[in-house]
């Protein structure tokens, strides 16, 4: 009982984020980036990609070495 309100409450608050996120989204309406914003925005997703491969690298690692035992 205890999980399903734990699951319960973080879908609801991704909901509420995922509203929110959308409100804002449509208050800005149209946003012209010029070519220093989709560089940035370029390597900002190309960074996160990165560090989440690296990371996700590094757990695959430990588990089949048994170093997170």
């Amino acid at each position: 009982m205890r999980n399903a309100l734990v699951v319960l409450v973080l879908f609801g608050l991704l909901g509420f984020a995922a509203f929110e996120a959308y409100r804002t989204w449509v208050e800005l309406g149209p946003v012209d980036l010029g070519f220093d914003g989709r560089l940035a925005l370029g390597l900002m997703i190309a960074l996160t990609l990165a560090v989440g491969a690296g990371l996700m690298t590094l757990v695959f690692y430990s588990s089949r070495h048994g170093r997170d035992q």
